[in-house]
């Protein structure tokens, strides 16, 4: 089925009064996060040069200032020029399932070509073999049952042997994931790294499925460049959050094709969704917050059908790590202890509690900032038709209902992880998973301006990938 492009008059309606006013709005808030970021930069770098606190070379990310080219530079440029020329037409009318391949395929060669800005070895091979990294402690699970009895006994500092920081600060199922590709005669960090961009830009297909299993398909296409184009791919490629956020995003998607019984056999794939998100909280402790997103695509389908069999398969992936020996929250309770233990205990809350949002500003890139203003404009309005029995993904006013729906609740996740505290510094790459479900915002901004905006978020990334040299 072919769509035409969106109009205008399609474009959600938002208390901003005429178009002209909101797409104003529009700019100001744009402008808003740039001047937060410019901001961040210049009190996180006195702070950093006063108090020496934050531990990071280029405040607010976790960067060093570095200009510089690499083998991929002429194939960022090219892409972001094709798909800001032909995405918004190409996703319009390519047959449903040709775009979900096709936009995977061009995300994981956006996210390729960012990562090799800075060279095979920098930029992929030697990202997850640092001395923080996950592939640092892989021949220590030789005995996979005695490591996962044992973990707990060696997240503290204090304790004999103590992991890496990274695997200190996730469950066992990160690790475990690299320990899986080393099995399987994968070794090694280009492995790792290849592993994490393929899997991480599937997550683009993912949100993709879920927005038309809640009957927004028109806004999926619509987005569907955005998603690609995303500055996120900097920290995408080449880190385990992008891989971390490919397995909360696809668990989502099956929660959704469940509940809407778009699926062939809903109770199969509601379990198969379960599985997908019990795992999410076994990469990563600060992934439970996908539970914000799971609720609002069971609010947005107005049922809970899926509910026990996703809630059976999660118990499985639970059930599994605890009888072989690895308790959650004792994991999470020694996990905050080693939380400040490290250069936690130094970073001021004061600062990143908001220099966080300026981080994640930049990895949403400021067609995100826009949109979701026009979300969070459009929320009391969307409020009052889902309680008055509106269909949030086939009503009126654009059929965006559910898009804004989904927006909302990965901003209030958002909102919690930063004020939890559990997330001072490197939220660009941290939140990942979180701001995925921004990015389609962007389709709530009026169809003239999409180029443009288009146009910011490539421009965003290769400014970003081509003048710092980011940690991860």
């Amino acid at each position: 089925m072919k769509l035409p492009l969106r109009t205008d008059d399609q474009t959600l309606r938002t208390p901003d009064g005429d178009e002209r006013t909101g797409r104003r709005r529009d700019v100001l808030a744009a402008a808003a996060a740039a001047l937060l970021f410019a901001v961040a930069a210049v009190v996180g770098t006195v702070i950093q040069r006063t108090d020496h606190t934050l531990y990071v070379d280029w405040a607010p990310l976790y960067a060093d200032w570095l200009p510089h080219a690499g083998p991929g530079t002429p194939a960022a440029v090219a892409l972001a020029v094709a798909v800001v020329a032909y995405g918004p037409r190409v996703a319009a009318t390519l047959p449903w399932r040709r775009l979900l391949w096709t936009g995977w395929a061009v995300a994981m060669a956006w996210t390729w070509a960012l990562a090799l800005v800075d060279g095979w070895g920098r930029g992929v091979a030697g990202r997850l073999t640092q001395r923080h990294e996950y592939l640092r402690g892989v021949d220590r699970f030789q005995d996979i049952g005695a490591a996962l009895r044992g973990f707990t006994g060696h997240i503290l500092i204090t304790q004999p042997d103590h992991w890496p920081a990274h695997i200190a600060g996730h469950p066992p199922g990160a690790v475990l994931t690299f320990v899986g590709l080393d099995r399987l005669g994968l070794g090694g960090g280009g492995w790792a790294g290849a592993f994490c961009v393929t899997v991480g830009s599937s997550a683009v297909a993912a949100v993709l499925v879920t927005l038309r299993a809640l009957g927004q398909e028109r806004a999926a296409r619509t987005a569907a460049p955005f998603l690609v184009l995303a500055p996120a791919a900097v920290w995408v490629g080449a880190s385990a959050d992008g891989y971390f956020t490919a397995v909360a995003a696809w668990g989502i998607a099956l929660l959704a094709l469940a509940a809407s019984r778009t699926a062939r056999a809903p109770g199969a794939v509601a379990l198969a969704a379960g599985l997908l998100l019990g795992l999410t909280g076994y990469v990563s402790y600060g992934l439970t917050l996908m539970a914000l997103p799971a609720a609002a695509v069971l609010l947005l389908a107005r049922t809970v059908r899926p509910l026990p069999y996703a809630l059976a398969g999660a118990a499985v992936v639970a059930g599994g790590f605890t009888l072989a020996g690895f308790a959650w929250w004792e994991g999470y309770e020694l996990l905050v202890e080693r939380y400040y233990q490290g250069v936690a205990a130094d970073r001021p809350y004061g600062y990143w509690v908001w220099a966080n949002l300026a981080a994640t500003s930049v990895a949403a890139g400021l067609a995100s900032v826009a949109g979701v203003r026009r979300a969070v404009g459009a929320a009391p309005g969307v409020a009052r038709r889902l309680r008055h029995g509106g269909q949030g993904g086939h009503s009126g006013h654009g059929g965006a209902d559910g898009l804004v729906v989904l927006v909302l609740a990965a901003l209030l996740a958002l909102a919690v992880a930063d004020l939890s505290g559990m997330s001072k510094a490197e939220t660009e790459r941290i939140w990942l998973p979180f701001v995925l479900w921004l990015l389609p915002s962007a389709a709530l901004l009026p169809a003239r301006d999409l180029r443009r905006w288009l146009a910011a978020q490539a421009g965003l990334a290769l400014l970003v990938n081509h003048l710092l040299l980011t940690g991860w």
